[in-house]
């Protein structure tokens, strides 16, 4: 996380639709596998609201040199999304700054877990935080193993808890810096018959209430029965749409039901869940605030030829 440049959100536009698909890149970590994901409407906007929070008056986001502690050298450099200014300088967050500002955030909360005593959190803990919610909100469970980039799905169950222009050579240095270290034929060009692949997955994503963000070489768990699946992102402007499906499934449930034909209520009764999940989705995105929010990012400002910085809090 610390590693994320402004550089490192990237967008891709698939030829035939021209849809804007933002695509975070994720240097080589966990399994020295880099990685492109999708992001959610939600995160964009965080991401979005970081990085103005950033840019200094010139409209630039200001470099800060980050120092590794497993490669043990010095990076190039670059834009990090996470740095603060402190005096005359921009300085990256460490994992230990990172972890004392949860402890703040923690002790304010006054959480406590079963035995009564204070929440403790690290940020590793996120990771597991984040697997059990989309598990049990439905995501497959090799799809998470990709995204968090185990190489063995076990892996992935453990995550799982039991409750319900210079800087951007500057990024591509670093992000070749780690591909050295691999293997040439796992960086090869792509075949034709791969990319027009990769370029169909993004052309159908569309589909009639809304949009597939199913990861790109992983199948189709619901046969296209698309309602029931929770890797739909719902389209607002298909709210009617989708209204008329529940109530026209509501209606098939009562004649199969009057008509006993007990082998289809099962299955209309998952599509109707999916349906109503649909339009809860829909309409919590739609009460969202829309406004920007303040994060209490610093304002940087030029003074007498110095950058200096002021925050909610000074």
């Amino acid at each position: 996380m610390l590693e994320l440049s402004h550089h490192s959100i990237t967008e891709y536009r698939p030829p035939s639709t021209g849809e804007l698909v933002p695509l975070p890149q994720i240097a080589l970590s966990k399994t020295d596998t880099e990685r492109l994901l999708l992001v959610s409407p939600e995160l964009t906007d965080v991401l979005s609201a970081m990085v103005s929070g950033l840019r200094a008056p010139n409209g630039a986001i200001p470099l800060a040199t980050s120092y590794d502690t497993r490669e043990r050298a010095w990076n190039p450099p670059m834009p990090l999304m996470f740095q603060r200014s402190i005096g005359s300088e921009n300085r990256p967050f460490t994992p230990t700054a990172i972890r004392k500002l949860l402890i703040n955030a923690l002790a304010i909360t006054d959480l406590t877990d079963a035995g009564g005593d204070p929440l403790v959190f690290s940020p590793h803990d996120f990771r597991g935080i984040f697997v059990t919610d989309a598990i049990m909100r439905g995501l497959p469970l090799h799809i998470a193993q990709v995204i968090c980039g185990h190489k063995s799905i076990d892996t992935t169950t453990g995550y799982k808890a039991v409750h319900p222009a210079e800087a951007i050579e500057a990024h591509q240095a670093f992000s070749a810096s780690r591909r050295t270290t691999q293997p040439g034929e796992e960086h090869r060009t792509p075949t034709d018959q791969e990319w027009d692949s990769f370029l169909a997955h993004f052309e159908k994503r569309k589909v009639s209430v809304g949009t597939c963000v199913r990861a790109f070489g992983s199948p189709c768990i619901h046969e296209h029965a698309c309602i029931r699946c929770s890797l739909l992102r719902p389209d607002p402007a298909q709210r009617l749409r989708l209204v008329e499906i529940r109530d026209n499934l509501e209606a098939r449930i009562v004649e199969a039901k009057r008509e006993g034909w007990l082998g289809e209520v099962e299955g209309l009764q998952v599509s109707l869940t999916g349906a109503k999940d649909k339009l809860a989705r829909i309409d919590t995105a739609l009460q969202r605030p829309t406004g920007a929010v303040a994060l209490g990012m610093p304002a940087f400002t030029s003074l007498a030829g110095r950058t200096t910085s002021t925050s909610p809090q000074s």
